[in-house]
């Protein structure tokens, strides 16, 4: 149901059941899945594939271009999936010639005022909380949590279930399913209460704080405590994603609470 005060350029794929309420500026060249609902005010530019079921609050821009002075006009696409939930005011620019597009992964909810930029690709079930903020060219896992006003650095990668505090200024890489916090950013512990809510049991919730037992808890460096957790821990999917994680970190993991970044 598009209200006679929305503009919707006729270009626009717009699938059944979606409402655009008053005032929202539709673009060419975007696509809109069936259910999802743009608030007014709302800006949708070039490029956007948002999915269905999705809730788009007054103020938000989607998939403006990047603010990259690399960027030379070329034709890349922001991707929002299905059921994710954007408040009012976000920002989310569209990818460059790096990735060409920039995702956001299903059932979202990105809070007030955060901003995602270019090249970004973001997981399933994540939650950013109001004015956090993304760099470019950042990976996010599925079930990550940024608390309010998190900073994070461009080309840095956040594994999935991991947990960043809010205000946090994240320069290096957050492993999956720890805790970080603390200035300089550092590991803090495992996240035991999102991994409880989300049906890990006790024991595997043990096998993984054994794993940064020895990575972050007995002096040993990265290469070193790897090569640890590779010859003593079983192997198990949590082990070898952590594994895999450390090896294909490019800026270097975050630190321990008893080191200095």
């Amino acid at each position: 149901m598009n209200q006679p005060l929305a503009y919707v350029h006729p270009g626009a794929k717009i699938a059944k059941n979606v409402v655009i309420e008053p005032f929202a500026v539709i673009h060419n060249n975007v696509e809109i899945g069936e259910g999802t609902w743009i608030g007014s005010n709302v800006t949708i530019m070039e490029g956007a594939r948002i999915g269905k079921n999705c809730n788009i609050f007054p103020g938000a821009v989607i998939s403006a271009v990047p603010q990259d002075l690399k960027f030379e006009g070329e034709d890349t696409i922001t991707q929002i999936g299905n059921g994710t939930t954007i408040r009012e005011f976000v920002t989310i620019n569209r990818g460059t010639k790096d990735r060409g597009q920039t995702v956001i992964g299903e059932n979202c909810l990105i809070m007030a005022y955060c901003h995602i930029a270019h090249d970004c690709i973001v997981g399933d079930n994540c939650i950013f909380s109001n004015n956090s903020t993304l760099a470019g060219h950042i990976t996010v896992g599925n079930y990550v949590v940024l608390a309010g006003m998190a900073a994070v650095h461009q080309f840095c990668m956040i594994g999935n279930h991991a947990f960043v505090s809010g205000g946090s200024l994240v320069r290096k890489d957050v492993p999956p399913y720890v805790k970080a916090a603390r200035e300089p950013l550092s590991y803090v512990g495992i996240n035991s209460i999102g991994l409880r809510r989300r049906g890990f049991k006790s024991e595997k919730i043990s096998e993984i704080q054994s794993i940064y037992r020895i990575l972050y808890q007995k002096n040993y460096n990265t290469s070193q405590a790897a090569e640890i957790i590779e010859a003593e821990m079983e192997a198990t999917p949590e082990r070898d994603e952590i594994l895999q994680f450390i090896k294909n970190s490019k800026r270097g993991i975050m630190k321990g609470y008893f080191t200095s970044n």
